[in-house]
């Protein structure tokens, strides 16, 4: 699943092949495939193209659009098949589905309720589970659908232009393991600002 492996394999193709991608790892069980990384080499690659490199050849406001749809469509997938058979998957063991997952998917929906659908986004393998488990809860479709197209927008747009704009970096061009290192820190950042304002209001009612 590397970049650059994808794109010497595929070149413009690896645009739908990422689409593919992301698709599944938010809705098909696959908490092993790297979407975070992923996103935002498309976006580094279309500004390879553009600059006359070999990337990808898509306009970044189309890519960024199709993107973000696939992964909103991959989690309605991932809340019907909660819905229907959420709770024998939660006690199956396997290769990519294990009991743990849903164990800590369902923890961290607890703590954070339905803005664990934007924040779960920047989180591996909660990223892939906690759709299901909002199914398995029964969360209300309307409720689950906008939180998901907020988190699904946040996360696949957002990735997708930081590799964009970062593109113009020379060394980030040309050494995507650095490139990587910018989306795990990146992908961190709203959970510990979580962190912090969770943090903040605990002292407050400390005080009280």
């Amino acid at each position: 699943m590397d970049p650059e492996w994808l794109l010497e394999r595929f070149g413009d193709q690896m645009f739908w092949v990422s689409v593919v991608i992301v698709f599944i790892e938010c809705g098909l069980l696959f908490p092993i495939l790297p979407g975070d990384s992923l996103l935002f080499s498309v976006g580094l690659f279309i500004h390879r193209a553009e600059a006359g490199e070999a990337g990808i050849d898509v306009p970044i406001v189309t890519a960024c659009v199709i993107l973000s749809l696939a992964a909103f469509l991959g989690n309605v997938v991932g809340y019907e098949i909660g819905r229907a058979i959420g709770e024998p998957l939660a006690q199956h063991e396997g290769r990519f589905i294990k009991k743990k997952y849903f164990d800590q998917t369902h923890a961290f929906f607890e703590r954070y309720g339905a803005r664990a659908l934007v924040l779960g986004r920047f989180v591996p393998i909660v990223r892939t589970f906690v759709t299901v488990v909002a199914g398995m809860g029964k969360m209300d479709r309307r409720h689950f659908f906008t939180w998901s197209f907020v988190g699904a927008v946040l996360w696949a747009t957002g990735l997708t232009l930081l590799g964009y704009f970062l593109g113009g970096i020379e060394f980030l061009q040309h050494n995507i393991e650095a490139a990587v290192l910018v989306i795990v820190f990146v992908s961190v950042l709203p959970m510990v600002f979580e962190y912090w304002r969770h943090r903040g209001s605990a002292k407050d009612r400390d005080r009280v």
